[in-house]
């Protein structure tokens, strides 16, 4: 089957959202995985984005989430407050049933993200826009961490945490006043997915694509990942590949 590293990471993103689950969702690659688990695996799950649109689920892939593409097919369409409120209701339930993809910069091997600057955060080599909704999603809710796989990307260390992981590890989470029963689950990189142990809370590598080996993974890393548990990733058959490239037909995120 031909397919590219970028669907191989969507088709991923779509088989990692669970029954009735409610998926904080932006723009890119986890908005053509998250359309396609609605589509084709979990037609239960509602999307919601921090513009204000619930349960959406598009015709054509909107390019941000102020989009009005995003409002074809919306159930409810109300003011950012509005989705805020949303979400804190869901935190006071079942912690399992929210979860939020973020991306930026760097993740480091605890699963914290920068999306603010590269280097010294005073006098930094490059500064980017910052946390937009990141922060708060990564505070409070589970997460999906989206990354292309690079040395520089999943750093060793890191100088300005933009959206919290498990900060240092074990216990930080709570020390910091922060719910120890949520944060990053895992790492969607165009290599394949990484997550955190359950008690040292460090990322180890869990699955492979077909196209790449666990020692490219590593090769690719500025920590060392723990190998032990990787499997080969399944990959997307004719199917899913249909549904997958009807959602992004111009290839806007699947270049």
């Amino acid at each position: 089957m031909n397919y590219s590293k970028t669907e191989m990471q969507a088709y991923t993103i779509a088989r990692m959202i669970e029954k009735d689950q409610v998926v904080i969702v932006g723009t890119g690659l986890p908005l053509v995985g998250a359309i396609m688990a609605k589509k084709l695996f979990q037609p239960s799950c509602t999307l919601v984005v921090e513009s204000g649109l619930m349960d959406f689920n598009p015709i054509e892939i909107p390019r941000s989430v102020s989009d009005l593409r995003s409002m074809s097919h919306c159930s409810v369409t109300c003011p950012p407050y509005r989705y805020l409120g949303f979400q804190a209701n869901e935190l006071l339930h079942e912690s399992t049933r929210l979860i939020g993809f973020i991306g930026g910069a760097a993740v480091d091997m605890y699963g914290n993200v920068s999306a603010t600057c590269i280097g010294d955060y005073r006098h930094p080599k490059t500064r980017f826009p910052g946390s937009g909704g990141a922060n708060g999603i990564a505070s409070f809710v589970n997460t999906i961490i989206m990354m292309q796989h690079e040395k520089r990307r999943f750093a060793l260390e890191m100088p300005y945490i933009t959206s919290p992981g498990w900060l240092i590890g074990s216990g930080s989470r709570e020390e910091a006043g922060l719910p120890a029963n949520r944060g990053p689950m895992a790492v969607v990189s165009d290599l394949g997915v990484m997550k955190f142990d359950s008690k040292t809370k460090r990322m180890y590598l869990a699955g492979y694509y077909p196209a790449t080996t666990p020692e490219e993974v590593q090769k690719n890393t500025s920590f060392e990942l723990n190998l032990s548990q990787a499997q080969v990733l399944p990959g997307p058959d004719e199917e899913a590949l249909y549904v997958l490239r009807s959602i992004d037909p111009t290839e806007i995120y699947l270049r």
